[in-house]
């Protein structure tokens, strides 16, 4: 099997460890840029669909799947161009900026939300890939006072990092067990903050194993990115969303509006997020099993376990469709 794939970020690390090829196109982004960048980007552009069309002469694709982001652009305008099969896949519920572009030309789009698949042609709802191990994660006998998850990305999340500092004599008051996963930049600061505060907490930098983590906790609070909200729904874990106000196409909020929607979830925007509120609704919801086991329910029934099977199966009978109109 060979791949290639527009962009860079981990693939130019984590594609070549598993041993496949990696070609790479020089692409910019274009939303929240300056004009100067973005006129760079509109430039390039050309070039770099020029670029894969040269590619995909030599690699000879049976199909193309754009994963949404700048980076996906100019290969799915190329394989367009091309009459190459194209996949689009989409994790979040409203599409990002690429993939509304191509959205009413591709062959077919695997989507994440039942919502999504009005924006493209002959969509289905596959979910996201997961890891086995986030289905693996046992159903949690609650054990008052409960305990809470915080994390924010590899990087953390300083808007969560900050007012669970604030908000550290309603920690201390409610007694619960905290694991709290900063970011590098923040982890000194708030791991004072708590021992300051005589609250006992696991303050880590960052979680190697999530899966163990979501395990341990009996309620989550975090960002609503694509993939963690497909993990949280995976785990069966009731959370507490802050989705990052600047994300692009503002998609947190619309895939954490998504859970809460479902009763799975809370949703807390960045400028109603203070240290009482949050810990208002963390009491609330730990001193409600009953709750939390109901939300743990409608997670669950919103996670899609063979996602990676769906997906590929789409492509494959993709690729078939077209072998047979060509004979």
């Amino acid at each position: 099997m060979r791949a290639a794939i527009v962009g860079g970020g981990t693939e130019t690390r984590l594609v070549p460890q598993a041993g496949f090829p990696l070609r790479l196109v020089r692409v910019g982004q274009l939303k929240g840029m300056s004009v100067a960048r973005r006129l760079q980007t509109l430039a390039d552009i050309p070039r770099a669909v020029l670029a894969c069309r040269t590619m995909f002469a030599e690699f000879q694709p049976q199909i193309v799947i754009g994963v949404g982001g700048y980076a996906s652009g100019p290969g799915m305008l190329a394989a367009l161009l091309m009459r190459i099969p194209t996949l689009a896949f989409e994790p979040n519920r409203v599409p990002g900026f690429a993939n509304r572009m191509v959205a009413r030309y591709v062959t077919g789009a695997a989507v994440h939300f039942e919502e999504t698949k009005k924006f493209f042609r002959n969509a289905h709802v596959t979910g996201v890939p997961v890891r086995q191990e986030f289905f693996n994660i046992p159903a949690r006998t609650f054990s008052p006072p409960g305990s809470l998850l915080v994390f924010g990305g590899s990087q953390g999340a300083r808007i969560l990092n900050q007012t669970m500092i604030d908000a550290m004599p309603q920690w201390k008051a409610l007694g619960l067990q905290i694991h709290h996963q900063t970011g590098e930049r923040d982890f000194e600061r708030v791991d004072f903050a708590y021992k300051q505060g005589n609250v006992g907490a696991q303050v880590t930098r960052f979680i190697e194993d999530m899966p163990s983590a979501f395990a341990e906790c009996d309620l989550l609070l975090c960002r609503a990115g694509a993939s963690t909200v497909a993990e949280i729904a995976a785990a069966g874990k009731p959370a507490i969303f802050v989705p990052f106000a600047l994300a692009a196409d503002d998609h947190q909020l619309k895939n954490a509006q998504a859970l809460e929607k479902a009763g799975a979830a809370r949703l807390i925007s960045e400028s109603q997020f203070t240290a009482p509120g949050l810990g208002d609704t963390v009491a609330e919801l730990l001193g409600s099993p009953r709750t939390l086991v109901t939300m743990a329910a409608k997670a669950r029934a919103l996670s899609h376990p063979n996602a990676v099977r769906d997906i590929a199966t789409m492509a494959a009978q993709l690729t078939r469709n077209r072998e047979q109109r060509t004979g």
